[in-house]
């Protein structure tokens, strides 16, 4: 019978339960961090096993975000895509400029060699396939051109493959015979593959062409956050777009480029600011790496996001640092809660 494995934070004092949550996160996973909203009340439940090469997990958690960055990209050991199939409760699913906005039954792609963040803003249970890459191209042309686009859980084939995915998930929990692993993995991806055949070919063309273009875009914000004159026409200019076509892109998320610097840049400072290798700097000057040329200003959005001035924000987590072990690799990670 094939192997269930369960975790649970139950019990757990805030800090310590913090730590195991990221663990167990990163080791069923890829390399992540998870910030809970209340780590006080936090309570989260995975349970995880592997079918042949596949991994499979249900998560219960609290609000959180979870965040795949730039810097677990560069400790991502194995190149794996994940479906993220939501069984209760919602979910906003990030990655290369696009958004699925998942409820039940809905699912969505998305893939550990690019960045990625999954916005919990209320308890919710969802049910993860993890996929080595060289196996889904077997049966998905270009996965990397689907990834964040929502498949609905209750129409047509993705609708079928929502409904296997659930049973064969509670048959793997009431125990499953390995032997019978290669159909059922067989069976699975080809279902994936029909699914996203529906996606219709000017939607995915369309597609591949954005994110090609939002990709550019986003490495080119990232890579000069710090410069406070990065400006919508000079992102245009430098990536050979015009303008209005970056907020075109930009709107398509239900977001603005103003509002996603300005983002990047409080997520960037407010890591900079419990690192240990800054507690010597000044506030003031964290900041100004990343952009502002205002500390009121700077001030102001700060405590308008996290809900605190920087300052008690670096005094109130300042200690808070949980290990994330993958593998035989590991790293230290700071938590921030937004």
């Amino acid at each position: 019978m094939a192997h269930l494995e369960t975790f649970s934070t139950a019990g757990l004092e805030p800090r310590r339960k913090i730590e195991f949550w990221n663990d167990m996160a990163c080791e069923s996973f890829t390399p992540i961090v998870a910030d809970p909203v209340d780590l006080d009340s936090f309570t989260g439940w995975l349970a995880r096993t592997r079918v042949g090469d596949i991994r499979l997990a249900e998560v219960y958690s609290d609000s959180q975000w979870v965040r795949h960055s730039h810097q677990h990209v560069a400790r991502t050991r194995e190149a794996m895509f994940f479906l993220h199939m939501q069984l209760e409760g919602e979910s906003i699913n990030r990655q290369d400029g696009r958004e699925a906005r998942l409820g039940r039954g809905d699912f969505t792609i998305c893939d550990s060699t690019r960045p990625y963040e999954i916005i919990f803003e209320k308890p919710n249970n969802m049910f993860v396939l993890g996929i080595p890459h060289e196996i889904m191209r077997r049966h998905l042309a270009s996965p990397e051109s689907i990834v964040a686009l929502p498949m609905s859980g209750t129409n047509g084939l993705s609708g079928l493959l929502s409904g296997f995915l659930r049973q064969f998930w509670r048959q793997c929990c009431e125990g499953f015979d390995p032997a019978t692993a290669p159909r059922v993995t067989h069976a699975i991806l080809d279902l994936i593959a029909s699914a996203y055949s529906t996606v219709p070919r000017a939607r995915a063309e369309r597609s591949s062409l954005a994110t090609a273009h939002r990709t550019r875009i986003i490495n080119y914000i990232e890579a000069h956050l710090g410069d406070p004159d990065l400006t919508p026409s000079r992102i245009a200019s430098a990536c050979r777009i015009t303008t209005r076509y970056l907020h075109h892109l930009f709107s398509q998320e239900n977001e603005t480029v103003a509002r996603y610097i300005l983002r990047r840049r409080l997520e960037e400072c407010s890591r900079a600011l419990l690192l240990p290798a800054q507690r010597g700097r000044t506030v003031t000057s964290i900041a100004f790496d990343y952009g502002f040329n205002s500390a009121t200003h700077f001030g102001r959005v700060f405590r308008a996001r996290y809900g605190m001035t920087p300052r008690e924000f670096r005094r109130h987590y300042q200690s808070q640092e949980v290990f994330c072990v993958t593998g035989r690799n590991s790293a230290r990670i700071t938590t921030v809660t937004a």
